[in-house]
């Protein structure tokens, strides 16, 4: 950069000096950089004067003024409080005419438009012809892409493999290629370089592969890689009907359980509540009735006990009878044990009047009671009560 302005002082030096007047120049309108690299904004000086200028550079970007980032003056070099502080500066010494200045470690927001003003004693310049401009752009290289497919990659289906770069000056352009071993390359309109898409219709088994995604532009290229791999029938859809099937089965079983236990459940409380009716239907046993009866009760039973002794007495009157055995009548009455050594039973039948048998006549019932013809219409039951025998058995 330094051969440029001297080449252009020895030349105002054989046109002559004397008639110059004092004007800039720069090498060129318009600087790229790549980011992280040095730019170098170059300029110059014409002037009759021999002393000391005073130079200024500014920067003007579209979001705010201009701001002064470096000076010179009385022969001091001056840096500006500014992002550029640790990293601009005048590239060769002022006095030489060249007052280019360098940038190191560029940044993209660095961008913007460089004035350069330059101003000596004694000397006039036309107008705006003491002004320099150059305008500085970093370009930014693309960052690493990121490579996605968009539908489902089945036989005869369509995708889209999409390719996209978060960080890019100016704005990447994308290329999609399939990589070895079957190389192809892609036009539009399957591919759209500005969006970074590819669209693959129809697939086919023999599509599956690598595809490579390269992002472009003047700083720089990054690439992505994505793999297809097309089926012959959805994998996901046989995975998700597995599992559906897996669940109903699961949930049959479940409600089927359910239902078998529930019925034998049912069952069981059924038998149960069964079992506690039949309980409940149940009669309790009781005591006889002639046990609770009052007195009038147990003479009907006594005067039905004389009734069956007495049509039993021949078969009983073959066995001696007990010394202590008794008889009730009918009425309740008490005829006593029979006589001992053979001796008869006395009459006890009443006696004749007027040479005519008397009829016995049964005694009277007790009070509260009833006669036994009138038991036996009432359809009494006979009932045989066992005597006692001396030594306290029954017979």
């Amino acid at each position: 950069m330094g051969a440029l302005p001297r080449a252009a002082l020895a030349l105002a030096a054989l046109l002559g000096v004397s008639s110059a007047v004092l004007e800039v120049h720069v090498g060129t309108g318009s600087v790229f950089s790549v980011e992280g690299q040095q730019a170098v904004l170059p300029a110059w000086y014409t002037s009759r004067s021999q002393k000391k200028p005073y130079v200024t550079w500014l920067l003007d970007k579209d979001d705010a003024d201009p701001f002064q980032i470096l000076t010179y003056l009385d022969g001091m070099v001056k840096v500006e409080e500014t992002d550029l502080k640790p990293r601009v500066g005048f590239l060769y010494p002022v006095l030489t005419h060249n007052i280019s200045v360098f940038i190191n470690a560029t940044r993209e927001h660095d961008s913007g438009q460089y004035m350069c003003t330059v101003n000596v004693v004694d000397d006039d310049s036309g107008t705006g012809k003491n002004i320099g401009v150059i305008n500085l752009t970093v370009l930014v290289p693309p960052a690493s892409p990121a490579c996605q497919l968009h539908g489902n990659p089945t036989v005869g289906a369509n995708v889209t493999l999409s390719c996209a770069s978060e960080k890019g000056k100016p704005s990447p352009a994308y290329q999609w290629q399939r990589t070895a071993p079957t190389l192809q390359v892609f036009f539009p309109p399957a591919q759209d370089r500005a969006r970074g898409t590819l669209k693959l219709t129809n697939l086919s088994l023999e599509m599956s592969g690598v595809y490579l995604c390269v992002a472009e532009n003047r700083a720089g290229s990054a690439k992505c890689s994505i793999v297809l791999e097309v089926h012959s029938t959805s994998t996901k859809a046989v995975i998700a009907g597995a599992v559906l099937g897996s669940l109903g089965a699961l949930a049959t079983v479940i409600f089927f359980a359910q239902r078998v236990v529930g019925y034998r459940r049912k069952k069981r409380d059924s038998q149960e509540e069964a079992a506690n009716e039949i309980k409940e239907d149940a009669v309790a046993p009781k005591t006889p009735s002639w046990a609770r009866s009052p007195a009038s009760d147990t003479l009907s039973k006594t005067s039905t006990l004389s009734s069956i002794a007495g049509t039993r007495e021949k078969p009983y009157g073959a066995k001696p009878p007990s010394d202590t055995a008794s008889i009730l009548t009918a009425t309740g009455s008490y005829r006593g044990p029979p006589l001992r050594g053979g001796g008869r039973t006395p009459n006890l039948s009443p006696p004749a009047i007027n040479g005519a048998p008397q009829r016995r006549q049964d005694p009277a019932p007790p009070p509260g009671s009833l006669p036994p013809s009138s038991l036996a219409r009432a359809g009494a039951v006979p009932v045989m009560v066992p005597a006692q025998s001396r030594a306290g058995s029954l017979v």
